[in-house]
């Protein structure tokens, strides 16, 4: 695939995705949530990964849910959160979680559209990714160390290197495995794994990787 990234990730909004399936509960008794997949050049450390498909300057913001939390306590994931009832739709939703939980200004950020909704079963959540160009990056970080303990930048290319990739088992049954990436020092697995697969794939950027490599669940 050619073209800058934004425009790549604006035609994937177009073309949509489809999403793998995963075990759990019905779609019709899950609850509304939204979580924003936000990319941009964020930061000046590129990337380690040489990738002739992801410029090294690319990066995705992420945090670092805190262990306190009921579900998925201590888990890396997008900014996001249960849509309330004041919320105009998922991308309100999504940008309102992202702002009260890292503090961006919404004004910088181009919503390029929302893909198909993914149930997260273990949470009682169906959730829409909300995908996002950073055009006018801003200062981030973490508002509330009850709800957060991190808010990094993650770059592109290094989700994409295939000696950082791998799966982990879920811990609850119907059990799964669900892809893997080392960022940062961590382990990133569950949903918001699923969702970088997906669309690294999606998008042509992903390099064939050991599906078989086993990663220890944190």
């Amino acid at each position: 695939m050619t073209g800058a990234p934004r425009d790549q990730l604006a035609a994937l909004v177009g073309r949509g995705v489809r999403w793998p399936a995963i075990p759990g509960q019905d779609d019709a008794a899950l609850r509304p949530a939204a979580v924003l997949v936000l990319l941009g050049v964020l930061d000046d450390s590129p990337a380690r990964h040489p990738s002739a498909a992801v410029p090294a300057d690319l990066d995705v913001l992420l945090v670092a849910r805190s262990d306190e939390l009921t579900h998925h306590p201590g888990q890396v994931a997008f900014p996001g959160g249960r849509l309330d009832p004041e919320d105009d739709g998922p991308v309100a939703a999504a940008l309102r979680e992202a702002r009260e939980e890292t503090g961006l200004d919404p004004s910088g950020v181009e919503v390029l559209g929302t893909l198909a909704p993914l149930p997260l079963p273990v949470s009682r959540h169906l959730v829409t990714p909300v995908l996002a160009w950073w055009a006018t990056p801003s200062t981030v970080g973490v508002v509330d160390h009850r709800e957060s303990t991190d808010v990094f930048r993650a770059p592109v290319a290094d989700l994409v290197d295939p000696a950082l990739r791998g799966v982990v088992a879920s811990r609850r049954p119907p059990t799964f495995r669900t892809p893997a990436f080392e960022v940062s020092g961590r382990v990133v697995w569950g949903f918001t794994a699923i969702v970088l697969d997906t669309l690294l794939d999606a998008l042509g950027w992903a390099e064939e990787w050991d599906r078989g490599r086993v990663l220890a669940r944190p």
